[in-house]
C-alpha cells in the first residue's frame, strides 16, 4: 500500500488521500459498496465498474461457505472468480459469527459455530481467518476480532477488547508469515464498545502495532447504540489513530452518518444500506430518501434525480415505471441499485471536492440544508460537527433540532 494525505479541511478532520493498492488507485474518503456473495446483489461487475466504483467489499464467512476456498484457490481468487478487477477488501467473519449463528462459541483458540448449510461444527481462529483471507486475495484484509453487540455492557465488552488485541498479534504472525505482505494489507480493528477507557486502552495496543499493521478500523458500533454515543466514540478514535495510515468506520452507510464520519476524520465506510434499502424500493436523493413504492409516484413522469448520472436517471427511467415495476420485476431494484450507488460515490466525491476546494464546512451546511429541509436537523449531527468548528444552525435559527436517535434511518423525510 502506498497512502498519501493530498488535502486537509482547515476547520474539521476532514482530509483526502490517495490509496495505491496492488489493483489501482482509490481516492478517500469513500464509501465501499458491498458484495457479500462476491456480487452486488442484481448487478454484474461490469455495470458495478461502470459505475466509477472502484473498491468494493467481500464478506469472509460467506465465501468460506460458500463456493470454499478449494474453488477461490482454483479460480485463482476472488478477483477472478468473480470478474472483478479493480481493489478489494475482506472482512474477517467476526462479525457474521455473532449475527448469523444461534450457536457460536468464543474461546480464546478462535469461534466455533454451527454452518447455517449443513450444522457442522466449523472453528475459525485467528490464523484461518487470515488464511481464508489469503485465498480470497483481497487487497485489504481484516483482522479476526472478538465482537460484541454496542449494546452489551459489563466484563464481556473488555474481554472482547483484550481478545481481540491478542488475535491481532495472531493475525499479524500469521500474515508476515505468509510472504504476502506486499501486495495484501492487513487492517487492525479498534473494539472497546462505548467504554471510552477501553476504547482509549484498545488505541494504545493498536497504535504501538502501527508498523505491522496497514491501516486501522473502528468496530462494535451501528449495533442499535444512541447516535450521540456512536459519534463521540468515532471521534475519540479517529482523533487518536495515526495520521500517516487509513481509518476505515465499519457498517457506515446513511448519508448525514458519513458526512459526520468524514468530518471526524474516516477515510473509509462500508454498509449494505444503499443496495438492501433500493430492493425496498427506496431511492437515494440530496432532499432525503424516496420511497418509489408510495402510489403518488404512480403519474410522475420524471427521473429519480434530474441531475443524477447514473443509468436509470441519464436514460430517462420515470418514477412511474420504476413504481410500476418494483414489486413485479428485479429490473426495478436493478435499476434503484444502480442509482443508489451513485449517490453515494456522489455523495463522497463532493465532499472530497469541497476538501480540496477548502469548502467543506459550507458542503456540510447546504448538504444538511438541503437534505432535511425544514423538517429538522438531528440533534447528534449538529452537537458532533460543532466539536470540529462547523455549526449547521448558523444563519438557520429557525431550524427543529430533533433530539435523540438510534441507528435507524426511518425519519419522515424517508416517506416524501
Amino acid at each position: 500500500m502506498e497512502f498519501e494525505v493530498i488535502a486537509k479541511c482547515p476547520t474539521t478532520k476532514a482530509r483526502v488521500s490517495r490509496m495505491k493498492l496492488a489493483h489501482g488507485t482509490t481516492m478517500l474518503p469513500i464509501f465501499m459498496p458491498v458484495a457479500t456473495q462476491a456480487a452486488i446483489k442484481g448487478l454484474t461487475p461490469q455495470q458495478v465498474e461502470a459505475l466509477g466504483i472502484n473498491l468494493i467489499l467481500n464478506n469472509t464467512y460467506h465465501l468460506n461457505l460458500r463456493p470454499g476456498i478449494k474453488v477461490l484457490n482454483e479460480a485463482g481468487g476472488a478477483h477472478k472468480f468473480q470478474g472483478w478487477k479493480h481493489n478489494l477488501l475482506t472482512d474477517s467473519g467476526g462479525f457474521q459469527l455473532v449475527s448469523l449463528n444461534k450457536f457460536t462459541q468464543i474461546t480464546e483458540e478462535g469461534a466455533l459455530f454451527e454452518s447455517p448449510f449443513d450444522g457442522k461444527p466449523t472453528m475459525l481462529t485467528p490464523e484461518e481467518s487470515i488464511s481464508i483471507q489469503h485465498a480470497i486475495g483481497a487487497d485489504i484484509i481484516m483482522q479476526l476480532d472478538d465482537v460484541v453487540s454496542s449494546l452489551t455492557v459489563g466484563p464481556r465488552v473488555g474481554e472482547a477488547m483484550w481478545r481481540t488485541i491478542r488475535w491481532l498479534d495472531r493475525c499479524i504472525e500469521h500474515h508476515e508469515k505468509s510472504g504476502r505482505t506486499d501486495v495484501q494489507n492487513l487492517f487492525a480493528i479498534v473494539q472497546g464498545g462505548l467504554d471510552t477507557e477501553l476504547r482509549d486502552q484498545c488505541l494504545d495496543e493498536m497504535i504501538a502495532r502501527k508498523n505491522r499493521v496497514a491501516g486501522y478500523a473502528i468496530g462494535g458500533l451501528s449495533g442499535g447504540e444512541e447516535k450521540d454515543v456512536f459519534w463521540r466514540v468515532i471521534k475519540q478514535c479517529a482523533d487518536r489513530l495515526p495520521w500517516d495510515r487509513p481509518r476505515y468506520s465499519m457498517g457506515i452507510g446513511f448519508a448525514e452518518d458519513l458526512l459526520v464520519c468524514v468530518a471526524l476524520g474516516v477515510d473509509m465506510a462500508d454498509c449494505v444500506f444503499p443496495t438492501r434499502t433500493a430492493r425496498f424500493g427506496v431511492a437515494l436523493t440530496f432532499k432525503g430518501p424516496l420511497n418509489l413504492r408510495l402510489k403518488k409516484h404512480a403519474a410522475d413522469f420524471g427521473p429519480i434525480d434530474a441531475d443524477c448520472p447514473c443509468p436509470t436517471c441519464a436514460n430517462g427511467t420515470s418514477r412511474a415505471m420504476l413504481h410500476h415495476i418494483l414489486t413485479l420485476e428485479t429490473a426495478g431494484a436493478h435499476a434503484v441499485t444502480q442509482h443508489n450507488l451513485v449517490f453515494q460515490a456522489r455523495l463522497m466525491g463532493r465532499a472530497r471536492d469541497a476538501i480540496v476546494g477548502g469548502t467543506f464546512p459550507d458542503y456540510l451546511k447546504s448538504f444538511f440544508a438541503e437534505y432535511f429541509g425544514d423538517k429538522g436537523y438531528p440533534e447528534w449531527c449538529v452537537n458532533a460537527l460543532r466539536s470540529v468548528g462547523v455549526d449547521l444552525l448558523e444563519g438557520r435559527e429557525q431550524i427543529t433540532v430533533i433530539p435523540g436517535g438510534a441507528a435507524n434511518w426511518d425519519r419522515p423525510h424517508s416517506e416524501q
